[in-house]
């Protein structure tokens, strides 16, 4: 496991064992880019800053140990995601009293602190549908509180150059998004190689989880484990899709307000065509899309995917695929949420209509406890492929 990602006794602390949790090494570093809500907020020798990268704060009133702080969405309708994020000092070492009231949303996530925003432990708090308590001990060292784990635009950056030293692997820019930022991806290919695994991250900018899941299973595959798959299979990575979201820290959607995962149908956003033009390059060069993972959060662990009579190849792939991981890993459960939704605009719907192949969104639970996305991102890459190994070319293309 690379130094970059989940040691595991300190992961387990949100839902586990009650140390820390560790993240990206340059977490910390990139808490020095402004994000677009950036703002600080003084009163009795009090700190709120929000000027970071992944921060949000929308309006703070400081009442001698107590800070008051509100959060709302980027714009509406949206879904129930409502993300904070944001440093606390103070003169003299205090408690202080943290009240967070939601605008346009219900509570979602538990609050977490870090000193250095690479290592996490979940603070005690009360909440309702609307608003967050919780307390702090606050000192002159800034103390990071967020929603989640903080894993940044650079963080991403600093995990796909950790894999450049492979000689199979390419590390570059897809483009840029609607505020000019970078869209990175890894490409990593075998001249001979004409069917592709296409895993995407991060449409959805507080739903870390998913990104907890993604950097392990894509890990594991470029580990020695995942030779033989990579002989055969050429595989495409994009793991933050949406990066004017993570710099905002918005609940949803993109620079533009509009969420990502509803456009691969209208193709309207700059992020979401350049998703469409690579793939459709890939097709142009006579080559397969064969499978694909778009990778999430929500309230539980769940699969989503293609029902297996949509009429694509192979028709079985997925459940046998899910059929295997939880024989391999009893004590998770397995949930498989099958659905065809046309119109709606969800990746997993475009490639299925798009190339005739499955997708996935795969689902990791805010709260799961970190070791187990991590174990279970392990497992799934193993077996899915060993399953899409085990699958002669042919039926990628119903033959």
């Amino acid at each position: 496991m690379k130094k970059y990602f989940l040691s595991l006794c300190c992961i387990a602390a949100i839902s586990g064992c009650g140390n820390t949790i560790i993240l990206p090494s340059d977490s910390a570093n990139d808490a020095a880019a402004l994000s677009s809500n950036a703002d600080i907020c003084l009163g009795n020798g009090i700190t709120i800053d929000s000027r970071f990268n992944n921060a949000r704060v929308d309006d703070c009133v400081i009442n001698d140990s107590r800070v008051t702080l509100t959060i709302t969405p980027e714009n509406q309708p949206i879904n129930n995601s409502p993300w904070y994020a944001f440093k606390v000092s103070s003169e003299a070492k205090r408690d202080i009293d943290v009240v967070i009231n939601y605008v346009g949303g219900n509570h979602r996530y538990s609050p977490k602190k870090s000193v250095d925003g690479k290592y996490w432990q979940p603070l005690k708090f009360k909440s309702s549908k609307k608003q967050l308590r919780f307390s702090v001990t606050a000192s002159p060292t800034p103390l990071f509180i967020a929603g989640q784990e903080l894993v940044t635009n650079q963080a991403y950056g600093t995990w796909m150059n950790s894999h450049k030293q492979s000689p199979d692997v390419v590390v570059s820019s897809l483009g840029t998004s609607t505020k000019g930022r970078n869209i990175g991806m890894m490409e990593i290919t075998q001249p001979n190689n004409k069917e592709w695994l296409v895993v995407l991250g991060r449409m959805h900018p507080p739903e870390v989880t998913g990104a907890l899941a993604l950097f392990p299973f894509v890990d594991n595959m470029l580990s020695n484990k995942g030779s033989e798959f990579r002989q055969r299979f050429n595989i495409l990575v994009i793991p933050n899709v949406n990066p004017d979201g993570v710099a905002a820290g918005n609940w949803r959607h993109n620079a533009k307000g509009v969420d990502l995962n509803r456009d691969w149908k209208a193709f309207k956003q700059v992020e979401s065509r350049l998703i469409r033009d690579k793939l459709n390059a890939i097709v142009a060069a006579g080559e397969k899309i064969v499978f694909a993972l778009d990778f999430h959060s929500t309230h539980k662990d769940v699969f989503y995917t293609m029902p297996s009579d949509y009429g694509l190849n192979p028709p079985l792939l997925v459940e046998q695929w899910l059929a295997q991981l939880a024989v391999e890993m009893p004590q998770f459960k397995v949930r498989q949420q099958p659905g065809n939704s046309p119109n709606k605009g969800v990746f997993k719907q475009y490639i299925a209509d798009t190339f005739n192949v499955h997708a996935i969104t795969y689902e990791m639970g805010d709260n799961t406890n970190r070791t187990v996305i991590n174990d279970v991102a392990i497992k799934a890459n193993d077996t899915l492929m060993k399953q899409l190994l085990n699958t002669p070319a042919n039926k990628f293309y119903g033959h």
